[in-house]
C-alpha cells in the first residue's frame, strides 16, 4: 500500500470500514440463528462506529484524547486458519473463520497505518481503531473457541 497523503489514507480505512459494515450487516440479514444474527448485528454498529470516528475525525480529537487503552490479549486462533470466501449457507464456525480473519486483517491495516501518519492526532486515531478491532478479533476468537469447546475441541 502506497499513499500520497494523508487524506489517501483516511480514504483507504474508511473504504475498509464501510465493506465490513456491509459484510457484518448482510451476514446477520443471513443468518438463521438469532443468536449469532444478533452477533454479526454488533458487529456491524461496531464498524459503524469506526466509520463515523474516520468521517468525523476533526469533531472527535477530544473524544480519542480520553480514549482509554486496554491490554486485549491475543488469542491467535485466527493465526491457525485458512483464509476463505463467504459462500452463502456457510456452516456458523467458518464464518467465524472469515470473520476472525478479516479482524486480523483490520488490525494489522491499523498497525501498519500507525507508522505512516505524520501527524500525532492520525497516529493516536490509527492506534485507537487498531485496539477497537483487536477487541473485535478476541470476541470473535472466544465466540469460536466456545463453539469448538462445545464440539469437544
Amino acid at each position: 500500500m502506497s499513499f500520497e497523503n494523508i487524506d489517501d489514507i483516511i480514504a483507504y480505512a474508511l473504504k475498509q470500514e464501510k465493506e465490513a459494515v456491509a459484510f457484518y450487516a448482510d451476514l446477520s440479514k443471513k443468518e438463521i440463528f438469532s443468536g449469532a444474527r444478533e452477533v454479526f448485528e454488533g458487529f456491524s454498529k461496531e464498524e459503524e462506529k469506526h466509520v463515523a470516528l474516520l468521517e468525523g475525525f476533526s469533531e472527535n480529537k477530544e473524544k480519542l484524547a480520553k480514549y482509554k487503552f486496554e491490554w486485549i490479549p491475543d488469542i491467535k486462533r485466527s493465526n491457525y486458519v485458512v483464509e476463505i470466501e463467504y459462500e452463502a449457507g456457510m456452516h456458523y464456525l467458518d464464518i467465524l473463520r472469515l470473520a476472525m480473519k478479516r479482524e486480523e486483517k483490520a488490525l494489522q491495516l491499523y498497525n501498519d497505518l500507525q507508522g505512516k501518519a505524520d501527524d500525532a492526532d492520525f497516529v493516536k486515531l490509527f492506534k485507537v481503531l487498531a485496539q477497537e478491532e483487536a477487541k473485535h478479533k478476541r470476541a470473535l476468537e472466544t465466540l469460536y473457541d466456545d463453539a469448538m469447546a462445545e464440539m469437544g475441541d
